[in-house]
């Protein structure tokens, strides 16, 4: 227990000097305070790139809301609130994004370099493609082929293993590619 109050003791002195404007303190304290919450924010996110970022946003969350810290309390409750915070805010900003299936597919589309009529119906013909596909294997290939997310990273979001992300986003691709192909020949038929 000695070792963990001389942490909270030394966390405490350096949010009180940085809180008293010395700007070297938020060294000290980043190095004391970034393991900690940077543990928090993993149990929470569980994706490394993910967590980078929300430590960042937390400590620049810390940074402006220095001069509310009480220095009579301890710091970590008070930096994993705001952590937590963070944390919820990035989710809720997720959620009003849309789920993957809400990709925004104009961009993606008008990238290939078609022009401007050529990319509404190439963007409608793959919606229409991607909506016959089950949820789970369009957000495969979505995630994987549109967004770039490994195998790996789409299978811990989906909570399946590698192989079976891979299988997914394969056999969606090929149904994709199916789907489009007839209709390109009934297009042409018409």
């Amino acid at each position: 227990m000695g070792a963990q109050s001389d942490d909270s003791e030394r966390i405490a002195v350096a949010m009180t000097a940085y809180q008293a404007g010395d700007a070297a303190a938020f060294d000290r304290l980043y190095a004391a305070l970034g393991p900690i919450l940077r543990r928090y924010l993993q149990s929470l996110a569980r994706d490394a790139t993910r967590v980078d970022d929300l430590l960042q946003e937390t400590f620049l969350q810390v940074h402006r809301a220095r001069r509310t810290y009480d220095p009579s309390r301890p710091v970590v409750p008070w930096a994993l609130a705001i952590a937590r915070h963070v944390f919820l805010m990035e989710c809720r900003t997720r959620r009003r994004k849309g789920d993957v299936d809400a990709v925004e597919l104009d961009d993606t589309v008008a990238a290939a370099g078609r022009g401007h009529d050529e990319a509404v119906i190439a963007r409608d013909r793959l919606r229409h493609g991607l909506s016959g596909l089950t949820p789970g294997t369009r957000r495969a290939v979505l995630l994987h082929h549109v967004q770039g997310w490994s195998f790996r990273e789409i299978a811990r979001r989906l909570g399946i293993n590698s192989a079976a992300a891979k299988l997914r986003a394969s056999r969606g691709v090929n149904a994709l590619r199916t789907r489009l192909h007839d209709t390109d020949g009934r297009d042409e038929h018409q």
